[in-house]
């Protein structure tokens, strides 16, 4: 029977976990702030944006929060971020995104201090992962490997296939994978004979960003399935890039959208703000 990898649950058991770690931490003086900056009103970025305070409250995180209108200039938004920077009260920088389009968003990111950079995209941070050394982690990558540590799959020997290689999923989750002595394959938009590839997997991470692309025809029997793609369908109802209805049956595990990986993303968030004392 398929087991339905619940990340509601397991988030809220790292989150219950930090809580504890957080409280230790003040017990010896150290107090943990996190600068969370939106620009723009984007609905969908508020959302996220209330859901990592309301973490922060939960685990005992201050947060600063800076709402920004939409036509603020790149120069403000840079200067900003300076100024946290050199803030000994600030541990974690958070740039919501995507930015408005006059903003170029890989000079902000690469404007956050390493030390500070909780989502993990700094350069600097993504080199030490691909090295081996500390530094944080992309939150959506690493919540995936607590998912399938924290569900009993193993992924020493295994073959891994991810589909997307993007810099915020797919290389990341490469890297953490092959930590973790996975033997793994990146596939992408040009890769040939995909679905033979993919039937491979002993373990797949679908990261494509199209809806309900994957389908049994791509998955091997008894696979462990990962749906990190979040869209809303004909009926406005949520879904991932997985057809969950049509490739479940096979799975020995598979993510549900939602209710999967995207509970694991801000617990993640929250342990990179923990882990912020020991870089720093």
């Amino acid at each position: 029977m398929t087991r339905i990898i619940d990340g509601k649950a397991i988030s809220a058991q790292i989150k219950e976990e930090l809580k504890v770690r957080v409280s230790e931490l003040k017990k010896e003086g150290k107090d943990i702030c996190l600068a969370v900056i939106q620009v723009g009103s984007d609905p969908a970025s508020s959302v996220y944006v209330n859901n990592k305070k309301r973490a922060c409250e939960f685990i005992g995180i201050r947060s600063l929060s800076y709402e920004l209108e939409e036509n603020t200039s790149e120069e403000k938004l840079l200067e900003m971020i300076h100024e946290l920077n050199d803030r000994a009260d600030v541990n974690g920088i958070l740039v919501q995104l995507p930015l408005p389009e006059h903003i170029n968003e890989d000079k902000i990111l690469k404007a956050i201090h390493p030390k500070k950079d909780v989502d993990g995209f700094h350069p600097q941070n993504v080199g030490a992962l691909c090295i081996g050394e500390l530094g944080f982690v992309s939150c959506t990558p690493a919540g995936i490997i607590q998912l399938l540590k924290r569900s009993g799959v193993e992924i020493e020997g295994k073959e891994c296939v991810i589909i997307g290689r993007s810099n915020i999923v797919g290389k990341p989750m490469a890297m953490l994978l092959l930590r973790e002595n996975g033997t793994v394959t990146v596939t992408h938009s040009r890769t040939r004979n995909l679905k033979e590839v993919c039937r491979r997997a002993d373990i797949l991470v679908v990261a494509i960003g199209k809806p309900k692309m994957i389908t049994k025809e791509y998955v091997k029997e008894g696979a462990v399935v990962i749906d990190v793609g979040i869209h809303r369908n004909e009926n406005n109802k949520l879904c991932g890039d997985v057809d969950y209805d049509d490739v479940a049956p096979i799975c020995s595990a598979i993510t549900p959208v939602p209710g999967g990986v995207g509970p694991m993303t801000i617990a993640m968030l929250m342990h990179n703000c923990v882990e912020s004392i020991k870089l720093q």
